[in-house]
């Protein structure tokens, strides 16, 4: 069975179409990468998935489930499907290991001891088991990302989103959060990511979509991609940053 299936999406704003009909199947365990132009829908794809963004048109279907039924738990379905954003979105007022416990508590029913032993494997999982007391206002960009990232794995997601999880980083810190995103891709977790990290998306990547103008332009595995892409398009987006990264 399919894990994520969109099909036929349309989303607008303002009475502008932002994303134009998309088609996309995502199995289970694939990582999967979009890449293409700024405003060119991705990050509002990406956020279409777990309904943080609604849309107009079109069924996104989860394990074979249209998200929108009414039978159907949004809450239940974003622990199945984690978020890790731009800006880290972790609770100022809360300490690192609060930061993971709170969701797990609410959401899962988790008592404090049960969430605390989960939190404390997440943290030492990405390098941040000696944080777990340090307030999150305290932390580097890099530190604040891995501690959103135990706090997504702590759910026990089964898909994992990633919109742009480096652009809010200085360049010193992109490499330690990729480094943890890579020991997350061994894990066979799905990770659907968005970046414009190319060397990054070349090496973790099952599958890469070129996504432009709010449509697909083109997709294949990063081999095909980055070295015989079919569009003029695509190999003039390529030529652009590959010049700057790879």
């Amino acid at each position: 069975m399919n894990q994520i299936e969109l099909k036929n999406i349309h989303k607008y704003f303002d009475g502008r179409e932002i994303i134009k009909g998309v088609d996309l199947t995502v199995q289970k365990g694939e990582i999967l990468t979009f890449i293409g132009p700024s405003g060119g829908g991705k990050s509002t794809l990406l956020r279409c998935i777990n309904l943080l963004e609604d849309y107009e048109e079109g069924e996104i279907l989860f394990n074979g489930t249209n998200i929108k039924d009414r039978s159907f738990s949004l809450e239940h379905y974003r622990q199945k499907v984690g978020m890790i954003f731009q800006r880290f979105n972790l609770f100022g007022n809360l300490n690192v290991l609060e930061n993971l416990n709170i969701g797990q508590i609410k959401v899962l029913g988790r008592t404090r001891e049960e969430a605390t032993a989960k939190s404390r494997e997440m943290l030492k999982k990405v390098g941040m088991a000696e944080f777990e007391h340090q307030s999150v206002k305290r932390l580097s960009g890099g530190q604040m990302q891995r501690v959103a990232i135990a706090r997504a794995l702590a759910m026990d997601p089964e898909v994992i989103l990633l919109d742009e999880p480096t652009s809010a980083l200085d360049p010193q810190m992109v490499d330690e959060v990729l480094a943890v995103i890579r020991d997350l891709a061994q894990t066979g977790i799905t990770l659907i990511i968005v970046t414009h990290e190319m060397r990054f998306a070349k090496d973790i990547s099952d599958r890469i979509i070129f996504l432009k103008d709010g449509m697909l332009r083109e997709e294949g595995p990063p081999e095909k991609i980055f070295t015989s892409p079919d569009s003029e398009e695509m190999q003039l987006f390529l030529k652009k940053y590959l010049e700057e990264r790879i």
